[in-house]
C-alpha cells in the first residue's frame, strides 16, 4: 500500500485577519476501506497552537502526544509559552530524525503569537514552509481551488470558518475517502475554540 492510499483527508490551515483556522473532516480510511467516520484530525496543542494532520491516525496520534509534551517543558522550563515558529521546527526536527521509517502523514501547525498569526505545512521527513494557507491530504487539489478563488489574507475569523467549510465540502462532494463531519479550530490570542458541524450524507 502507497503513501497516497494512507492519506485520505482533507485538512486545511487559514491565516485571517486575529488568528488562525485549522480543520479537517472526519472520515478515516485505510487503502479502500472505510475505518472510521468519527476520526479526529486536529488537534490543540497549547492555548495559543494547533495542529492539523492527513495520513496515518495512529502516527498523527503518537506525534500529537510527544509534541505536546515537549510543548509543556518548554513552558516549565521557560516560564513561557512555546512560539508557534519554534513549535513546527521542533516538529519538522521530529519528523527529520525518523526520516528512514518516516510517520506516514501530512502536517500543519498554526497559531497566533506576540509575532502575530502563523501556519507551516510539512511532509511525512519534515519540510517546514510557511504559507497563508495550506490543504492536504486527497481532497487536497478540490479544497486549493475553492480556497484559492476566494481567500483574503485580512479575512475575519467568521468568514474564514465559512471558507474552510465550503472547501472542505467541495472536496467531500467529489472525494470518497473524505466525509462525515468537520472539526475545526479557531486560535486567536485568547486562546483556542473547538467546534464540530455535520455533514449531510
Amino acid at each position: 500500500m502507497g503513501w497516497q492510499e494512507y492519506q485520505g483527508a482533507t485538512t486545511i490551515g487559514l491565516i485571517c485577519k486575529n488568528g488562525v483556522i485549522l480543520a479537517s473532516e472526519k472520515r478515516v480510511t485505510y487503502g479502500y476501506m472505510l475505518s472510521s467516520r468519527s476520526g479526529m484530525k486536529v488537534f490543540k496543542l497549547t492555548d495559543q497552537v494547533g495542529l492539523a494532520y492527513a495520513g496515518l491516525v495512529s502516527d498523527m496520534q503518537a506525534l500529537s502526544r510527544e509534541a505536546q509534551a515537549y510543548a509543556n517543558l518548554y513552558a516549565l522550563e521557560n516560564n513561557r509559552p512555546i512560539s508557534v515558529k519554534s513549535m513546527a521546527k521542533l516538529i519538522s526536527n521530529m519528523l527529520f530524525q525518523r526520516r528512514l521509517f518516516p510517520l506516514l502523514m501530512e502536517t500543519l501547525v498554526g497559531g497566533v503569537d506576540d509575532d502575530g498569526p502563523s501556519l507551516y505545512s510539512m511532509d511525512p521527513v519534515g519540510s517546514l514552509i510557511p504559507d497563508d494557507f495550506i490543504t492536504a491530504g486527497s481532497g487536497a487539489p478540490i479544497a486549493m481551488g475553492v480556497i484559492e478563488a476566494e481567500y483574503k489574507k485580512e479575512m475575519s475569523l467568521e468568514a474564514g470558518e465559512e471558507l474552510a467549510l465550503k472547501s472542505i465540502k467541495s472536496a467531500v462532494a467529489r472525494d470518497i475517502m473524505s466525509g462525515d463531519g468537520v472539526d475545526m479550530l479557531i486560535i486567536t490570542k485568547k486562546g483556542v475554540e473547538e467546534k464540530q458541524f455535520p455533514l449531510k450524507k
